[in-house]
């Protein structure tokens, strides 16, 4: 099979298509045929190995010191079951699902293996591969920290980073729990951003949201770029502040379930900024970090029967 190999931490230059072994289902697993995956910042950082000094050994520790020790990246995935491990029970043959490797990796290729007890789902129905590849990560990072911040109907709600992968998830999660929200992006994606339901949205070049005026029951840092220090004057009183650098995601199943029925009802819509086939990938790493995109960033993965 085909797959994106990451020979060295480097350059999206060190990504290389590659002919590699086709991956076998254990007994517990299932084998997916990749239809779509994305490239995400956090592909990114892997790719190019940017972390913070305190964390340096740590991470190389579990990612590989010189290298990726799992040589092909890719968390984010939508694909149809090729084949099934003879313990499995919640799957078959032909089910279209989706859902996160995690740190198997594994899913900028042609096929992969994800455990039946894994964060895998079948897909929501009503959207293709590649609007469905952008849910699970997004929404389940944008879900987590929304309930970690225990949003309530009728709160006062402000997405920093509205029009990003996680940020375009949550201004349209918050809506679904009732919140009155407040986006902040850059003027470029002020329609975007209203567009997926936020009630009111500031362009953060031309205007300070701490400046405002206003206060919120609960401020969500989509992107990791402020400080609850910095928020404080724009905090109710026991407001909480909640960002998406505090910490590891905690995915469940059960996650990719409930996105899915809410992605069927029309309350939770992809959004992508940019597709690129499997074969220039290296181009769609080059688009994310410049720290510009729109919603998510998809890989398109062709096989050879396809029409």
């Amino acid at each position: 099979m085909r797959a994106i190999v990451c020979t060295k931490y480097g350059s999206p230059d060190d990504l290389q298509l590659k002919e590699v072994k086709k991956a076998s289902p254990k007994n517990d697993e299932i084998l997916i045929k990749v239809h779509a995956t994305t490239v995400t910042s956090g592909d990114c950082r892997v790719r190019s190995f940017k972390s913070p000094p305190l964390l340096w050994v740590p991470m190389r520790l579990v990612l590989g010191f010189s290298k990726p020790r799992k040589a092909i990246l890719g968390v984010e995935l939508a694909g149809e079951i090729e084949a099934v491990g003879k313990d499995v029970k919640r799957f078959k043959k032909g089910d279209q699902v989706y859902g996160l490797t995690g740190m198997r990796f594994g899913a900028h290729a042609e096929y992969t293996c994800m455990p039946e007890a894994g964060n895998v789902a079948l897909k929501p129905a009503n959207v293709s591969y590649e609007e469905a590849t952008t849910i699970p990560f997004s929404g389940t990072t944008a879900l987590h920290y929304l309930k970690k911040g225990k949003i309530q109907h009728g709160q006062k709600v402000l997405i920093y980073g509205a029009s990003g992968a996680v940020g375009s998830s949550a201004v349209q999660l918050a809506k679904y729990f009732g919140a009155d929200v407040t986006g902040v992006c850059s003027i470029a994606n002020l329609v975007l951003v209203k567009s997926l339901g936020a009630d009111r949205v500031i362009d953060y070049r031309n205007e300070d949201f701490i400046s405002v005026g206003d206060q919120y029951d609960l401020i969500f840092d989509a992107v990791g770029k402020i400080t609850k220090s910095y928020c404080k004057k724009a905090l109710a009183p026991n407001g909480k502040f909640i960002s998406v650098a505090q910490g590891i995601t905690k995915v469940c199943k059960e996650d990719l379930i409930f996105l899915k029925e809410i992605v069927e009802s029309g309350d939770l819509k992809p959004v992508i900024d940019r597709r690129y086939p499997l074969e220039q990938i290296a181009d769609a790493h080059r688009y994310v970090d410049m720290g510009r995109k729109r919603g998510n960033v998809v890989i398109t993965v062709t096989h050879g029967n396809d029409n």
